[in-house]
This record gives structure tokens, sequence and C-alpha cells, in this order.
């Protein structure tokens, strides 16, 4: 009788020593020369979940290029480590729109309290993505401070805004419940 190979999902050490090859693997290509390998790598951290990757991700917040930004600061969002949580508020006054709101979205996911004030200052910023994702974040955090400024907006301009924010007091309301 032949010995067979063991099947990898057979084998849990084989699993997480595979997973973390993988994760060292993407950590490398957030230091590429390139681009294209660099948001690749910064997106598939965060799907991946693997802490080892939050040290990495944060030095990603300072690439050059936005789409880099963006995406390292929704991957930390994923990972959900509070370490990301001072840098991420920082990032709501960067000059990016895409980078302002990969930073609320990420706040959101993190659920920290500390992001409830700066996030409740740019329900003010000047694009109405930034303040949907603002506000999206505010509902996830529950926090009651929120509701007052939150009810400000129910008249902004902006379609999407307005919804997010009916979103985000729904959530509020529930949470108080």
């Amino acid at each position: 009788m032949e010995e067979q190979e063991p099947e990898l999902m057979d084998d849990p050490e084989l699993v997480e020593e595979r997973r973390k090859q993988l994760a060292n693997a993407y950590i490398t290509l957030l230091k590429s020369p390139y681009l294209d390998s660099r948001w690749k790598a910064a997106e598939a951290l965060g799907d991946h979940g693997d802490e080892s990757a939050v040290e990495p991700l944060l030095a990603a917040l300072n690439d050059p290029y936005v789409d880099v930004q963006w995406l390292a600061a929704k991957s930390l969002g994923k990972i959900g480590d509070k370490r990301a949580v001072g840098p991420l508020i920082a990032l709501l006054k960067n000059e990016s729109t895409w980078v302002r709101t990969g930073a609320a979205w990420a706040l959101g996911k993190l659920g920290d309290p500390r992001a409830v004030e700066p996030l409740i200052e740019t329900l003010k910023d000047p694009k109405p993505r930034v303040r949907k994702d603002a506000a999206w974040a505010l509902g996830r955090l529950g926090d009651a401070r929120a509701a007052s400024p939150l009810n400000n907006l129910l008249q902004d301009k902006d379609d999407d805004v307005r919804q997010a924010v009916k979103t985000a007091l729904d959530m509020l309301k529930k949470k108080s419940t």
C-alpha cells in the first residue's frame, strides 16, 4: 500500500504554516518598487487577516501613492488591531479624498471610541464620499455623542450622505435600546 501525502486541510499545522508563508509574501510585496504589487498586497493583507501585517500596513499608510494608502487603511480596519486607531485618525486630515474615506471606514470597523470626536469633525468634510463613510462609521461606533451632529446632516445636499446618516441614526437607536 502506497503512502499518500497528507491533505493540506487535514493538518492544522500545515494550514497555519501556509497561512504564515502567504502573509509574509504579501508583506514582502508591500515593499515592492512596483505600485501594482504594493496596492494588491495591501488589499490582500486585509482579506488575509494576519496580525503580523499590522506594522507593515501602518508603514504603508505613508506610501507615496494614494492607492496603497487607501487600501492599507481599509486592511487595517479589516484586521481589527487597535494599534491602527491613532494613525487612522491622523489620516482623516489627509489631502486625498480616498485616503480620508478609507480611514473613516476603517475606524468604523475598528469600533474604538477614540475615533468618535475625529469622525464627528469629519462629517464637515467637503467631499460627500468622506461624509458618508464618516456617518456610517459613527453609526457602527454607536456613541450617543454622534446623534446631534448626524441629525444636522439630515439636510445634506447629497442623497448618499443623507441615506448614510439615516442608517447611522437607526444604528444609534438600536444600540441605545
